[in-house]
Protein backbone atom coordinates (compact mmCIF):
# COMPACT_ATOMS: atom_id res chain seq x y z
CA UNK A 1 0.00 0.00 0.00
CA UNK A 2 1.45 3.54 -0.71
CA UNK A 3 2.06 5.87 1.96
CA UNK A 4 0.28 9.66 2.11
CA UNK A 5 2.99 11.24 -0.54
CA UNK A 6 3.01 14.02 2.69
CA UNK A 7 4.18 11.12 5.25
CA UNK A 8 6.52 9.93 2.30
CA UNK A 9 8.47 12.86 1.76
CA UNK A 10 8.71 14.40 5.47
CA UNK A 11 10.52 10.94 6.49
CA UNK A 12 12.89 10.91 4.02
CA UNK A 13 13.41 14.76 4.52
CA UNK A 14 14.43 13.95 7.65
CA UNK A 15 16.88 11.24 6.71
CA UNK A 16 18.41 13.92 4.75
CA UNK A 17 19.07 16.40 7.15
CA UNK A 18 19.94 13.73 10.05
CA UNK A 19 23.00 12.74 7.48
CA UNK A 20 24.02 16.37 7.00
CA UNK A 21 23.45 17.06 10.59
CA UNK A 22 26.61 15.37 11.05
CA UNK A 23 28.66 16.34 8.63
CA UNK A 24 28.75 19.46 10.62
CA UNK A 25 28.35 18.37 14.65
CA UNK A 26 32.05 18.25 14.64
CA UNK A 27 32.95 21.91 13.44
CA UNK A 28 32.59 23.23 17.14
CA UNK A 29 34.73 20.50 18.77
CA UNK A 30 37.70 21.07 15.92
CA UNK A 31 39.62 23.57 18.10
CA UNK A 32 39.59 21.50 21.60
CA UNK A 33 39.69 17.71 20.16
CA UNK A 34 43.52 17.48 20.69
CA UNK A 35 43.11 18.11 24.28
CA UNK A 36 40.00 15.69 24.06
CA UNK A 37 41.65 13.09 22.67
CA UNK A 38 45.95 13.53 23.40
CA UNK A 39 46.71 13.97 20.12
CA UNK A 40 47.72 17.09 17.58
CA UNK A 41 46.00 19.26 15.78
CA UNK A 42 46.98 17.37 11.92
CA UNK A 43 45.42 14.01 13.39
CA UNK A 44 42.23 15.84 15.03
CA UNK A 45 41.77 17.09 11.44
CA UNK A 46 41.04 13.56 10.11
CA UNK A 47 38.29 14.05 12.01
CA UNK A 48 36.63 16.37 8.95
CA UNK A 49 39.31 13.97 6.07
CA UNK A 50 37.62 10.84 6.94
CA UNK A 51 34.14 12.03 6.95
CA UNK A 52 34.65 13.69 3.01
CA UNK A 53 36.80 10.62 1.94
CA UNK A 54 34.75 8.17 3.36
CA UNK A 55 30.93 9.94 2.02
CA UNK A 56 32.83 10.47 -1.47
CA UNK A 57 33.69 6.61 -1.76
CA UNK A 58 30.13 5.46 -0.48
CA UNK A 59 27.88 7.94 -2.39
CA UNK A 60 28.01 6.13 -6.22
CA UNK A 61 28.37 2.36 -4.90
CA UNK A 62 25.00 2.94 -2.68
CA UNK A 63 23.55 4.43 -5.84
CA UNK A 64 24.37 1.78 -7.76
CA UNK A 65 23.61 -1.06 -5.08
CA UNK A 66 20.12 0.33 -5.11
CA UNK A 67 19.17 0.39 -8.49
CA UNK A 68 20.34 -3.32 -8.30
CA UNK A 69 19.46 -4.38 -4.75
CA UNK A 70 16.77 -2.06 -3.69
CA UNK A 71 16.63 1.53 -2.45
CA UNK A 72 14.35 0.83 0.25
CA UNK A 73 17.38 -1.70 2.17
CA UNK A 74 20.44 0.18 1.02
CA UNK A 75 18.86 3.72 2.48
CA UNK A 76 18.50 1.14 6.32
CA UNK A 77 21.69 0.25 5.41
CA UNK A 78 23.32 3.59 5.47
CA UNK A 79 21.03 4.52 8.37
CA UNK A 80 22.61 1.49 10.19
CA UNK A 81 25.88 2.56 9.40
CA UNK A 82 25.25 6.42 11.02
CA UNK A 83 24.17 4.63 13.85
CA UNK A 84 26.91 2.22 14.03
CA UNK A 85 29.44 5.22 13.27
CA UNK A 86 27.95 7.53 16.14
CA UNK A 87 28.47 5.08 18.72
CA UNK A 88 31.94 4.12 17.92
CA UNK A 89 32.76 7.92 17.87
CA UNK A 90 30.62 8.54 21.43
CA UNK A 91 32.51 5.88 22.73
CA UNK A 92 35.84 6.51 21.50
CA UNK A 93 39.01 7.63 24.13
CA UNK A 94 41.80 7.60 20.42
CA UNK A 95 42.21 9.62 18.02
CA UNK A 96 41.83 6.00 15.85
CA UNK A 97 38.61 5.02 16.98
CA UNK A 98 37.13 8.75 16.41
CA UNK A 99 38.49 8.94 13.17
CA UNK A 100 36.71 5.26 12.61
CA UNK A 101 33.49 6.38 14.15
CA UNK A 102 33.53 9.52 11.47
CA UNK A 103 34.13 7.62 8.58
CA UNK A 104 31.29 5.24 8.95
CA UNK A 105 28.97 7.82 9.56
CA UNK A 106 30.49 9.77 6.24
CA UNK A 107 29.34 6.53 4.58
CA UNK A 108 25.65 7.50 4.94
CA UNK A 109 26.14 10.09 2.28
CA UNK A 110 24.38 8.86 -0.40
CA UNK A 111 20.60 8.67 1.74
CA UNK A 112 19.91 12.07 0.01
CA UNK A 113 20.19 10.45 -3.81
CA UNK A 114 18.18 7.54 -2.35
CA UNK A 115 15.29 9.50 -1.24
CA UNK A 116 15.13 11.25 -4.31
CA UNK A 117 14.83 8.41 -6.10
CA UNK A 118 12.50 6.62 -3.63
CA UNK A 119 10.28 9.46 -4.52
CA UNK A 120 10.44 9.13 -8.26
CA UNK A 121 9.50 5.29 -7.61
CA UNK A 122 5.66 6.08 -5.62
CA UNK A 123 4.99 9.90 -6.10
CA UNK A 124 2.47 10.87 -8.80
CA UNK A 125 4.43 13.27 -11.00
CA UNK A 126 2.46 16.05 -9.83
CA UNK A 127 3.93 15.67 -6.66
CA UNK A 128 7.50 15.00 -7.78
CA UNK A 129 8.69 18.74 -8.23
CA UNK A 130 7.97 19.50 -4.76
CA UNK A 131 8.92 16.42 -3.10
CA UNK A 132 12.64 16.60 -5.16
CA UNK A 133 12.83 20.24 -4.24
CA UNK A 134 12.54 19.26 -0.29
CA UNK A 135 14.50 16.43 -0.77
CA UNK A 136 17.29 18.13 -2.32
CA UNK A 137 17.59 20.94 -0.08
CA UNK A 138 17.75 18.51 3.27
CA UNK A 139 21.25 18.82 2.24
CA UNK A 140 22.00 22.16 3.00
CA UNK A 141 19.09 22.64 5.75
CA UNK A 142 21.03 20.17 8.02
CA UNK A 143 24.29 21.81 7.33
CA UNK A 144 22.83 24.97 8.27
CA UNK A 145 20.87 24.01 11.61
CA UNK A 146 24.10 21.60 12.57
CA UNK A 147 26.65 24.35 13.14
CA UNK A 148 24.00 25.86 15.70
CA UNK A 149 22.38 23.26 17.16
CA UNK A 150 26.15 21.46 17.98
CA UNK A 151 27.26 24.70 19.35
CA UNK A 152 24.99 24.74 21.49
CA UNK A 153 25.11 21.01 22.73
CA UNK A 154 28.76 21.48 22.61
CA UNK A 155 28.63 24.13 25.40
CA UNK A 156 26.24 23.41 27.48
CA UNK A 157 26.57 19.28 27.58
CA UNK A 158 29.46 16.96 27.13
CA UNK A 159 30.47 16.50 23.76
CA UNK A 160 29.92 12.56 23.46
CA UNK A 161 26.24 13.96 23.77
CA UNK A 162 26.75 15.36 20.16
CA UNK A 163 27.11 12.00 18.37
CA UNK A 164 24.65 10.15 21.12
CA UNK A 165 22.23 12.73 19.80
CA UNK A 166 22.99 11.81 16.07
CA UNK A 167 22.75 8.09 16.66
CA UNK A 168 19.69 8.82 18.36
CA UNK A 169 18.19 10.77 15.10
CA UNK A 170 19.73 8.24 12.80
CA UNK A 171 17.87 5.26 14.53
CA UNK A 172 14.74 6.90 15.06
CA UNK A 173 14.63 7.67 11.10
CA UNK A 174 15.32 4.39 10.70
CA UNK A 175 12.44 3.27 12.32
CA UNK A 176 10.07 5.73 10.35
CA UNK A 177 11.67 4.74 7.03
CA UNK A 178 10.49 0.72 8.18
CA UNK A 179 7.10 1.97 9.07
CA UNK A 180 6.37 4.75 6.17
CA UNK A 181 8.46 3.88 3.44
CA UNK A 182 7.27 0.46 1.16
CA UNK A 183 9.77 -0.93 -0.77
CA UNK A 184 10.49 -0.30 -4.61
CA UNK A 185 9.11 -1.32 -7.54
CA UNK A 186 11.06 -4.89 -8.31
CA UNK A 187 14.77 -3.29 -8.43
CA UNK A 188 16.77 -3.53 -11.74
CA UNK A 189 18.99 -6.58 -10.44
CA UNK A 190 22.15 -7.46 -12.75
CA UNK A 191 25.75 -7.91 -11.58
CA UNK A 192 27.86 -5.07 -9.22
CA UNK A 193 30.93 -3.77 -10.47
CA UNK A 194 33.61 -4.51 -7.66
CA UNK A 195 36.34 -3.48 -10.36
CA UNK A 196 35.08 0.00 -11.10
CA UNK A 197 34.03 0.57 -7.87
CA UNK A 198 37.57 -0.55 -6.66
CA UNK A 199 39.05 2.04 -9.48
CA UNK A 200 36.76 4.96 -8.88
CA UNK A 201 36.85 4.82 -4.66
CA UNK A 202 40.65 4.71 -5.02
CA UNK A 203 40.76 7.68 -7.54
CA UNK A 204 38.58 9.35 -5.25
CA UNK A 205 40.49 8.85 -1.85
CA UNK A 206 43.01 9.91 -4.22
CA UNK A 207 41.35 13.35 -4.98
CA UNK A 208 39.65 14.39 -1.91
CA UNK A 209 43.34 13.91 0.16
CA UNK A 210 44.68 16.32 -2.73
CA UNK A 211 41.93 18.80 -1.86
CA UNK A 212 41.74 18.39 1.86
CA UNK A 213 45.32 17.83 3.05
CA UNK A 214 47.17 18.48 -0.13
CA UNK A 215 48.30 22.00 1.43
CA UNK A 216 49.55 20.79 4.79
CA UNK A 217 51.58 18.08 2.71
CA UNK A 218 52.58 20.03 0.68
CA UNK A 219 53.12 21.01 -3.11
CA UNK A 220 54.61 17.84 -3.67
CA UNK A 221 52.21 15.58 -2.18
CA UNK A 222 49.64 16.84 -3.48
CA UNK A 223 50.43 16.77 -7.00
CA UNK A 224 51.33 12.87 -6.89
CA UNK A 225 47.57 12.75 -5.51
CA UNK A 226 46.48 14.70 -8.28
CA UNK A 227 48.30 12.66 -10.88
CA UNK A 228 47.14 9.46 -9.40
CA UNK A 229 43.57 10.63 -8.81
CA UNK A 230 43.64 11.31 -12.91
CA UNK A 231 45.30 8.08 -13.93
CA UNK A 232 42.89 6.26 -11.94
CA UNK A 233 39.79 8.04 -13.21
CA UNK A 234 40.86 7.44 -16.59
CA UNK A 235 41.25 3.51 -16.05
CA UNK A 236 37.75 3.32 -14.69
CA UNK A 237 36.60 5.36 -17.47
CA UNK A 238 38.00 3.03 -19.88
CA UNK A 239 36.74 0.17 -18.10
CA UNK A 240 32.90 1.55 -17.70
CA UNK A 241 33.02 1.65 -21.37
CA UNK A 242 33.78 -1.49 -21.95
CA UNK A 243 31.94 -3.87 -18.97
CA UNK A 244 28.21 -4.63 -19.90
CA UNK A 245 27.22 -3.59 -16.18
CA UNK A 246 29.19 -0.53 -15.42
CA UNK A 247 29.22 1.22 -11.58
CA UNK A 248 27.97 4.13 -13.68
CA UNK A 249 27.06 4.35 -17.30
CA UNK A 250 29.33 7.41 -19.01
CA UNK A 251 27.08 7.03 -22.14
CA UNK A 252 24.32 8.35 -19.91
CA UNK A 253 26.38 10.35 -17.66
CA UNK A 254 28.55 12.37 -20.65
CA UNK A 255 24.53 13.90 -21.89
CA UNK A 256 25.00 17.27 -22.09
CA UNK A 257 22.12 17.17 -19.57
CA UNK A 258 23.75 15.39 -17.14
CA UNK A 259 27.55 16.41 -17.51
CA UNK A 260 26.43 20.00 -17.70
CA UNK A 261 24.15 19.51 -14.84
CA UNK A 262 27.05 17.84 -12.56
CA UNK A 263 29.46 20.65 -13.90
CA UNK A 264 27.51 23.42 -12.40
CA UNK A 265 26.46 21.30 -9.50
CA UNK A 266 30.16 21.08 -8.59
CA UNK A 267 30.90 24.62 -9.24
CA UNK A 268 27.48 25.33 -7.33
CA UNK A 269 29.12 23.31 -4.03
CA UNK A 270 31.56 25.69 -4.04
CA UNK A 271 29.86 28.84 -3.71
CA UNK A 272 27.35 27.49 -0.91
CA UNK A 273 29.97 27.02 1.82
CA UNK A 274 31.72 30.33 1.27
CA UNK A 275 29.35 32.08 3.89
CA UNK A 276 29.44 29.61 6.26
CA UNK A 277 33.49 29.16 6.03
CA UNK A 278 33.84 33.21 5.96
CA UNK A 279 31.05 34.15 9.02
CA UNK A 280 31.97 31.78 11.49
CA UNK A 281 35.69 32.89 11.47
CA UNK A 282 34.84 36.79 10.67
CA UNK A 283 32.37 36.65 13.70
CA UNK A 284 34.94 35.00 16.40
CA UNK A 285 37.79 37.56 14.86
CA UNK A 286 38.62 39.40 17.92
CA UNK A 287 36.32 43.10 18.04
CA UNK A 288 40.63 44.81 18.73
CA UNK A 289 41.17 43.76 15.31
CA UNK A 290 39.34 46.54 14.26
CA UNK A 291 36.95 44.64 11.70
CA UNK A 292 35.90 41.45 13.73
CA UNK A 293 33.11 40.76 15.95
CA UNK A 294 34.63 39.42 19.00
CA UNK A 295 31.25 36.90 18.97
CA UNK A 296 31.56 32.90 20.57
CA UNK A 297 31.09 29.99 18.53
CA UNK A 298 27.29 29.78 19.63
CA UNK A 299 26.60 33.17 17.95
CA UNK A 300 28.52 32.32 15.27
CA UNK A 301 26.83 29.19 14.64
CA UNK A 302 22.83 30.58 15.49
CA UNK A 303 23.45 33.05 12.29
CA UNK A 304 23.41 29.94 9.89
CA UNK A 305 20.16 28.79 11.52
CA UNK A 306 18.02 31.82 9.11
CA UNK A 307 20.09 30.16 5.89
CA UNK A 308 18.35 26.83 6.57
CA UNK A 309 14.92 27.96 6.99
CA UNK A 310 15.22 30.08 4.13
CA UNK A 311 15.86 26.89 2.51
CA UNK A 312 12.28 25.38 3.28
CA UNK A 313 10.92 27.87 2.84
CA UNK A 314 11.88 28.75 -0.86
CA UNK A 315 11.70 24.87 -1.58
CA UNK A 316 8.31 25.67 -2.92
CA UNK A 317 9.02 28.50 -4.72
CA UNK A 318 11.99 26.12 -6.37
CA UNK A 319 9.08 23.90 -7.04
CA UNK A 320 6.76 25.82 -8.42
CA UNK A 321 9.10 27.45 -11.32
CA UNK A 322 10.42 24.33 -12.37
CA UNK A 323 7.05 23.41 -13.34
CA UNK A 324 6.01 26.50 -15.07
CA UNK A 325 9.77 27.63 -16.46
CA UNK A 326 12.03 24.26 -16.18
CA UNK A 327 14.61 23.44 -13.95
CA UNK A 328 17.20 25.32 -16.05
CA UNK A 329 15.90 28.34 -15.25
CA UNK A 330 15.23 27.42 -11.63
CA UNK A 331 19.18 26.20 -11.38
CA UNK A 332 20.10 29.81 -13.26
CA UNK A 333 17.93 32.03 -10.48
CA UNK A 334 19.82 30.37 -7.44
CA UNK A 335 23.35 30.77 -9.02
CA UNK A 336 22.63 34.58 -9.73
CA UNK A 337 20.66 35.07 -6.43
CA UNK A 338 23.86 33.48 -4.53
CA UNK A 339 26.43 35.50 -7.11
CA UNK A 340 24.35 38.90 -5.83
CA UNK A 341 24.79 37.55 -2.12
CA UNK A 342 28.49 37.19 -1.96
CA UNK A 343 28.79 40.70 -3.94
CA UNK A 344 26.91 42.43 -1.95
CA UNK A 345 28.90 40.59 1.29
CA UNK A 346 32.11 41.43 -0.45
CA UNK A 347 31.39 45.13 -0.02
CA UNK A 348 29.73 45.57 3.08
CA UNK A 349 30.25 42.90 6.09
CA UNK A 350 31.04 45.35 8.83
CA UNK A 351 27.41 45.34 10.26
CA UNK A 352 26.00 42.23 11.58
CA UNK A 353 22.71 42.77 9.81
CA UNK A 354 24.88 43.06 6.49
CA UNK A 355 25.99 38.96 7.46
CA UNK A 356 22.44 38.44 8.26
CA UNK A 357 21.10 39.54 4.88
CA UNK A 358 23.64 37.91 3.26
CA UNK A 359 23.09 34.30 4.67
CA UNK A 360 18.97 34.79 4.11
CA UNK A 361 20.02 35.51 0.17
CA UNK A 362 22.29 32.31 0.22
CA UNK A 363 19.96 30.29 2.08
CA UNK A 364 17.35 31.33 -1.00
CA UNK A 365 19.98 30.98 -3.74
CA UNK A 366 20.27 27.26 -2.69
CA UNK A 367 16.90 26.53 -1.87
CA UNK A 368 16.24 27.59 -5.68
CA UNK A 369 19.27 25.48 -7.23
CA UNK A 370 19.13 22.52 -5.40
CA UNK A 371 15.57 21.91 -6.26
CA UNK A 372 16.09 21.97 -9.31
CA UNK A 373 19.32 20.15 -10.02
CA UNK A 374 17.44 16.33 -9.48
CA UNK A 375 14.92 16.97 -12.20
CA UNK A 376 17.47 18.13 -14.30
CA UNK A 377 19.06 14.28 -13.60
CA UNK A 378 16.16 12.69 -14.26
CA UNK A 379 14.66 14.23 -17.05
CA UNK A 380 17.84 12.67 -18.84
CA UNK A 381 18.42 9.16 -17.27
CA UNK A 382 16.52 6.06 -17.22
CA UNK A 383 14.60 4.97 -14.18
CA UNK A 384 16.54 2.04 -13.57
CA UNK A 385 19.57 4.51 -13.20
CA UNK A 386 17.39 7.39 -10.59
CA UNK A 387 19.74 6.83 -7.65
CA UNK A 388 22.99 6.35 -9.40
CA UNK A 389 22.66 9.11 -11.49
CA UNK A 390 21.42 10.89 -8.47
CA UNK A 391 24.15 9.54 -6.09
CA UNK A 392 26.80 10.91 -9.16
CA UNK A 393 25.15 14.71 -8.92
CA UNK A 394 25.49 14.64 -5.01
CA UNK A 395 28.84 13.91 -5.08
CA UNK A 396 30.00 16.34 -7.77
CA UNK A 397 28.23 18.67 -5.40
CA UNK A 398 30.46 17.07 -2.47
CA UNK A 399 33.44 17.63 -4.03
CA UNK A 400 32.71 21.15 -4.94
CA UNK A 401 32.16 21.80 -1.14
CA UNK A 402 35.13 20.10 -0.02
CA UNK A 403 37.50 22.06 -2.49
CA UNK A 404 35.62 24.96 -0.64
CA UNK A 405 37.41 24.15 2.43
CA UNK A 406 40.33 23.42 1.07
CA UNK A 407 40.72 26.91 -0.99
CA UNK A 408 39.26 29.13 1.73
CA UNK A 409 41.48 27.55 4.38
CA UNK A 410 44.66 28.39 2.45
CA UNK A 411 43.45 32.16 1.48
CA UNK A 412 42.59 32.60 5.09
CA UNK A 413 45.46 31.49 6.59
CA UNK A 414 47.98 33.20 3.61
CA UNK A 415 46.91 36.52 4.99
CA UNK A 416 47.35 36.90 8.82
CA UNK A 417 47.74 39.54 11.38
CA UNK A 418 48.34 38.60 15.07
CA UNK A 419 45.83 40.80 17.34
CA UNK A 420 46.07 39.74 21.14
CA UNK A 421 48.73 36.94 20.50
CA UNK A 422 46.55 35.49 18.27
CA UNK A 423 46.45 34.97 13.97
CA UNK A 424 43.18 35.68 12.57
CA UNK A 425 43.10 36.18 8.74
CA UNK A 426 42.73 39.97 7.75
CA UNK A 427 40.03 41.92 6.02
CA UNK A 428 41.79 41.26 2.45
CA UNK A 429 41.44 37.42 2.83
CA UNK A 430 37.90 37.49 3.69
CA UNK A 431 37.11 40.18 1.34
CA UNK A 432 39.01 37.57 -1.33
CA UNK A 433 37.32 34.41 -0.33
CA UNK A 434 33.63 36.47 -0.71
CA UNK A 435 34.65 37.34 -4.35
CA UNK A 436 35.57 33.74 -5.06
CA UNK A 437 32.43 32.38 -4.15
CA UNK A 438 30.59 35.06 -6.46
CA UNK A 439 32.75 34.44 -9.11
CA UNK A 440 32.05 30.46 -8.72
CA UNK A 441 28.55 31.12 -8.85
CA UNK A 442 28.34 33.02 -11.84
CA UNK A 443 30.31 30.69 -13.27
CA UNK A 444 27.76 28.03 -12.37
CA UNK A 445 24.93 30.43 -14.09
CA UNK A 446 26.74 30.17 -17.48
CA UNK A 447 27.40 26.85 -17.19
CA UNK A 448 23.69 26.16 -16.57
CA UNK A 449 22.80 28.38 -19.58
CA UNK A 450 24.34 25.89 -21.70
CA UNK A 451 22.13 23.11 -20.62
CA UNK A 452 19.62 21.93 -22.83
CA UNK A 453 16.09 23.14 -22.59
CA UNK A 454 13.39 20.69 -21.16
CA UNK A 455 11.06 19.92 -24.02
CA UNK A 456 7.67 20.96 -23.76
CA UNK A 457 6.20 17.48 -23.81
CA UNK A 458 7.88 16.34 -20.86
CA UNK A 459 6.60 18.88 -18.02
CA UNK A 460 5.12 16.91 -15.56
CA UNK A 461 1.37 16.42 -16.49
CA UNK A 462 0.53 12.63 -16.04
CA UNK A 463 -1.02 11.18 -13.14
CA UNK A 464 0.83 8.14 -12.44
CA UNK A 465 4.15 6.27 -11.91
CA UNK A 466 4.13 4.35 -14.63
CA UNK A 467 3.41 6.73 -17.24
CA UNK A 468 5.55 9.23 -15.68
CA UNK A 469 8.49 6.75 -15.86
CA UNK A 470 7.64 6.55 -19.55
CA UNK A 471 7.97 10.28 -19.74
CA UNK A 472 10.74 10.57 -17.64
CA UNK A 473 12.82 7.98 -20.16
CA UNK A 474 12.00 9.92 -23.27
Amino acid sequence: MTPPPRALIVVLALAGITVSLQQTFVIPLLPHLPELLHTTSGNASWAVTATLIAGAVSIPIAGRLADTRGKRRVLLWCLSLLVTGSAVTALSTSVGWFVTGRALQGTAAGVVSLGISLLRDHLPPRRLASATSVMSTSLGVGASLGIPLSALLAQYTDWRVLFWTAGGLAAAVGVLVVLVVPRSHRPQGGRFDPLGALLLSGALVCLFLAVSRGGAWGWAGGLILGSSAVALLVLFGAWELHTPQPLIDLRVSRRPQVLLTNTASLVFGFAMLTNSLVFTQLLQTPATAGYGFGESMLVAGLLQAPGGVCMIATSPVSARMTVHFGPKITLMAGALVLACSYGFAALWHTQLWQLLVCTVLVGSGIGLAYGAMPSLVMDAVPVGQTAAANGLNNLCRSLGTSTAGAVTGLILTAGTTTVSGRAVPDPAAFTTVLLAGAAAALLALVVAAFIPARPHATRVRETTPETAGRVLEA
